[in-house]
């Protein structure tokens, strides 16, 4: 058991219930011993499904599935979630295995193929026994519960030291809404989408098509913004569900002023889970906030954003509490955006560094140095050159990070 991140949330929220919602998770024997590893949620009739995944060239079988059932509609009566073993790189094996969980869903709700939804995480390359997994769905569906969600997130996990989970509610048209969203993720992250497995259901009336592009502008702005390790998994996923329990006013389109609330929590959800991800990233001992402005575009900023997060030299020097600045001005300089060195300003913990193509005069380390050995790192940097501007999450990079890879699959 891995010890809890020191960056972990202080309280875990209690999520309530989603009307047309319900869980239930067991071990499936597949890798882990003692612990719950498979997960199912069920979506009432009428439910729909909104998905974002991986861009990555290889990824899994259970992630191409998802493809194909979003494609076909995005209808949605039913998620399985496998844990340790992702699925990936199994060939036809791994496809025959999508096939029966899918199939053992079909059987045990009464619903269509392009209704369910399958996920798996873990190892890579390993293949999964053909009955394992739909033997599980067919117990699950019948131990069924409204309640659950704190056992669906810890179901899920792989090398995570803590259950994350978000909760949120807002109104359209005057009535109230509940979002609910667990993720996992720890390492083997990188923004390329959604860079993990995230889940997120509602009990809001909102047309597929519409709920499909609220969640491509939230993953934007959050899970696409986080980075651990600069490595994009073969399997993330985020997908969003509505039951359309709640009766509310439908929305006519993504803009309508009914859901100005909603797409609010849906992004304070996103950014929450997202940021839990970076706090349990694999042997962190700091939160680093990396803000650009000033940058020729928001695409530009980001970019320099990713190159700073992403230097093992700046991960590194953080987590020795070592203030040097010298390695966000090479991180900057090799992005490939666009930057002029005298007109680049860098602060760390609120104190100018940088400015005219040099350190400041005066410029004092002393409190740069203090702020170095506090848990959570602010870092700005202004590009001077335009009105761009990107917000990216990260931690450093400490040996803890090399002892949990090199021992993963042991």
């Amino acid at each position: 058991m891995l010890k809890k991140s020191p960056l972990a949330p202080e309280i875990t929220p209690k999520l309530p219930t989603i009307d047309g919602v319900q869980i239930a998770t067991m071990n499936s024997g597949i890798r882990y011993k003692g612990r719950d590893d498979v997960m199912l949620m069920v979506f009432d009739k009428g439910s729909v499904m909104a998905g974002v995944v991986t861009k990555s060239k290889t990824r899994s079988a259970p992630v191409e599935h998802c493809v194909e059932a979003l494609k076909a509609g995005g209808s949605a009566r039913a998620l399985v979630v496998n844990a340790g073993n992702a699925n990936a790189f199994t060939g036809k094996a791994g496809d025959a295995v999508v096939k029966e969980t899918v199939k053992a869903a079909t059987v045990a709700l009464g619903c269509r193929q392009r209704d369910v939804y399958v996920s798996s995480t873990g190892v890579i390359g390993q293949p999964i026994e053909l009955g394992a997994i739909p033997a599980c769905v067919s117990k699950l569906a019948t131990q069924l519960k409204p309640e659950g969600w704190e056992k669906a997130a810890s179901a899920i996990m792989t090398t995570d030291t803590f259950v994350k989970v978000a909760t949120a509610r807002a109104k359209i048209g005057g009535r109230q809404v509940v979002l609910n969203g667990i993720v996992k993720g720890s390492g083997m992250i990188a923004p390329d989408m959604a860079t993990m497995l995230g889940y997120i259901a509602t009990d809001a009336k909102i047309p597929q098509p519409i709920l499909q592009t609220l969640l491509s502008r939230a993953v934007e702005k959050s899970f696409n913004c986080i980075t651990v390790d600069s490595d994009t998994s073969t399997s993330d996923t985020v997908l969003l569900a509505a039951t359309g329990k709640a009766g509310n006013v439908v929305p006519k389109t993504a803009g309508d002023p009914l859901l100005r609330e909603f797409r609010n929590a849906l992004l304070e959800i996103c950014h929450d889970l997202a940021q839990q991800v970076v706090r349990d990233g694999e042997g962190a001992s700091k939160f680093i906030t990396v803000q650009v402005a000033g940058a020729t575009s928001a695409g530009a900023a980001k970019t320099i954003g990713l190159a700073i997060a992403n230097s093992p030299l700046v991960k590194t020097a953080i987590a020795g509490e070592d203030a040097n600045w010298g390695r966000i001005v090479m991180a900057v300089g090799k992005s490939g955006a666009r930057a002029e060195r005298d007109k680049l300003r860098i602060w760390i913990g609120g104190v100018e560094i940088t400015a005219k193509g040099m350190v400041v005069e005066g410029y004092d380390e002393a409190p740069v140095a203090e702020h170095m050995k506090g848990k959570d790192i602010d870092i700005k940097v202004d590009i001077g050159l335009g009105r761009g501007s990107a917000t990216v999450w990260t931690c450093d990079l400490t040996h803890g990070y090399i002892d949990i890879n090199a021992d993963y699959r042991s």
